[in-house]
């Protein structure tokens, strides 16, 4: 159960937080959420699909990690085993929040019943003299880019939407030994449609900033084969 606090120094003067990866400490995942201002390093190691929340129609971008619930097919005995690690795992514990107006300036939050919080292995928050310490400038940057993408990400769905530019997307895979895995409730973007756009459309998408991130979520979807080898190999020495 969540317990959020504003972070403050007077309060959380001897805060530590655990920063390695870990299947105890919340990157046992199939995926996260992923935000289009860092689909450019998303899609360097992770498949970005879109998933529809069935009840608002909403979309949101996940990078892919697995193929079932629980899996993460980067995480290998304690390690982080890809060249980059999503805002959204990696601000953990750490949250935005703000005031019930939403244009409210944005504070640091923490969720102090989270796993990663650890007083005896954890880096400190707060220096001796109440500080912030090197790692809370890096979460607090971090979070300012995930903020900035939540934001930003309303205007690209709509984008999506308005071109209809998303098709549901189904995977079955067969692995080595013969034992299948599917895919499903997933949406991508349809790369046909995307060709398909005229001048006038690309022209709107490039001015609102729109077209790098669909391409590189594009770029990504190569990435499943390599999910698929990981995935083999996974299996191999179960």
């Amino acid at each position: 159960m969540s317990q959020h606090a504003v972070l403050d120094p007077a309060t959380h003067r001897d805060l530590r937080v655990r920063m390695e990866p870990g299947a105890d400490l919340g990157d046992q995942v199939m995926s996260c959420i992923a935000v289009p201002n860092e689909f450019r390093q998303v899609q360097a190691d992770f498949p970005i699909l879109f998933h529809k929340n069935q009840e608002t129609g909403a979309f949101n971008a996940v990078a892919l990690f697995g193929f079932e619930n629980g899996e993460n097919l980067f995480l290998e005995n304690g390690k982080w085993n890809a060249g980059y690690r999503p805002l959204a795992l990696s601000i953990q514990p750490f949250l935005i929040g703000r005031s019930r107006d939403e244009d409210g300036v944005a504070q640091v939050h923490i969720d102090m019943e989270h796993v990663r919080i650890d007083d005896a292995e954890g880096v400190r928050v707060f220096d001796e003299s109440g500080q912030a310490t090197p790692y809370l400038e890096d979460v607090a940057e971090k979070l300012g880019r995930l903020d900035a993408g939540y934001r930003a990400s309303e205007g690209f769905f709509a984008a999506l939407k308005r071109w209809d530019l998303l098709e549901p997307f189904t995977l079955e895979v067969t692995l080595n030994d013969g034992a299948k895995r599917s895919l499903v409730g997933f949406h991508i973007l349809n790369e046909d449609r995307i060709r398909g756009l005229d001048g006038a459309a690309l022209g709107e998408l490039h001015a609102a900033g729109y077209l790098m991130p669909i391409f590189m979520a594009l770029a990504s979807l190569s990435h499943i084969t390599d999910l698929v080898a990981r995935k083999n190999a996974r299996e191999a020495h179960a």
